[in-house]
């Protein structure tokens, strides 16, 4: 009998991951919560329909091994793809600035007809970055391997 894969099978394997509906972009919307990165680290591809981030992306999935075995958590460099974007508009960013940190809080679907909706990526601080898309498909990739995190903490969200 074969048993499924757990999450603790992925080690310390870089993610790769692919989103094509709103159930997969949750799963990478929890993944990038409260990434950073500079405003100089996102761009728009108009001919391509490609908007891309290069993200310092807490590592979620191993902040519980982390606390168990009372190591320091950790941090990895991801680059954050969406395709079919087919306009881009941002409020409160500032973009090619390489000294602006934003942070990630969240990433929204929002439905429109036929398949096409609005991705919206909701920063720190009123920040946000709407992506009019054709369809979901969003992929997240680690392209550094992990590394401390600065703080060395978990970030925290009071309520």
């Amino acid at each position: 009998m074969t048993e499924d894969a757990k999450f603790e099978d992925g080690g310390d394997t870089p993610l790769r991951l692919l989103a094509v509906d709103a159930d997969d972009l949750g799963v990478i919307a929890a993944l990038t919560q409260d990434a950073v990165f500079p405003g100089d680290e996102m761009a728009w591809y108009p001919k391509d329909r490609e908007f891309a981030l290069l993200l310092n992306r807490f590592r979620w999935e191993d902040s519980e091994v982390a606390q168990k075995r009372g190591r320091p958590v950790e941090r990895v460099q991801s680059v954050l793809l969406f395709g079919d974007v087919q306009k881009v508009q941002s409020q409160g960013v500032e973009r090619r600035d390489g000294d602006t940190i934003m942070s990630l809080l969240s990433i929204t679907f929002e439905p429109g007809e036929d398949g096409t909706g609005r991705v919206i990526l909701t920063l720190a601080g009123d920040g946000a970055i709407a992506l009019d898309v054709e369809t979901i498909n969003a992929r997240l990739q680690d392209v550094t391997r992990p590394y401390l995190a600065p703080s060395r903490k978990t970030p925290d969200h009071p309520e």
